[in-house]
């Protein structure tokens, strides 16, 4: 696997942990695995989503519903497993909203678009996608 950066924080992992049905231990890898899928293809995944933030650490992308479970297909991924997932990056979501003072504009998006954070690329990975 490539350096990419990380696009949950720690915290945010054990929060949707504590709230989704898979381990503690098992929510770091199941991320990790999109992070990787979602990277690989980043360009076309800018190109059909709203990016209302991005930063040095992640892009945020907002993706119509039904993204996630795109994504648990695509991975294989049990229901648990994606939903665990996408409650991460939900989670994720609204903390940076929290921090930039867009709370209210991040909750109104959460109604109608799946949030997905993106940790940002290391430079011989960018260099490599694009």
């Amino acid at each position: 696997m490539t350096d990419a950066g990380e696009p949950i924080e720690g915290q945010i992992l054990l929060l949707a942990a504590a709230k989704a049905s898979v381990a503690p231990s098992q929510l770091p890898d199941l991320v990790d695995r999109v992070q990787h899928y979602l990277v690989a293809d980043i360009q076309r995944h800018r190109q059909s989503a709203e990016c209302p933030y991005e930063d040095d650490d992640r892009i945020v992308l907002l993706f119509e519903t039904g993204f996630w479970e795109q994504i648990g297909s695509a991975l294989a991924l049990e229901e648990r497993e994606w939903d665990a997932v996408s409650r991460a990056h939900v989670e994720q979501f609204r903390r940076v909203g929290r921090r930039r003072d867009r709370e209210a504009e991040f909750e109104t998006a959460l109604e109608i678009r799946e949030p997905v954070c993106i940790g940002r690329p290391a430079a011989d990975e960018r260099d490599r996608t694009g």
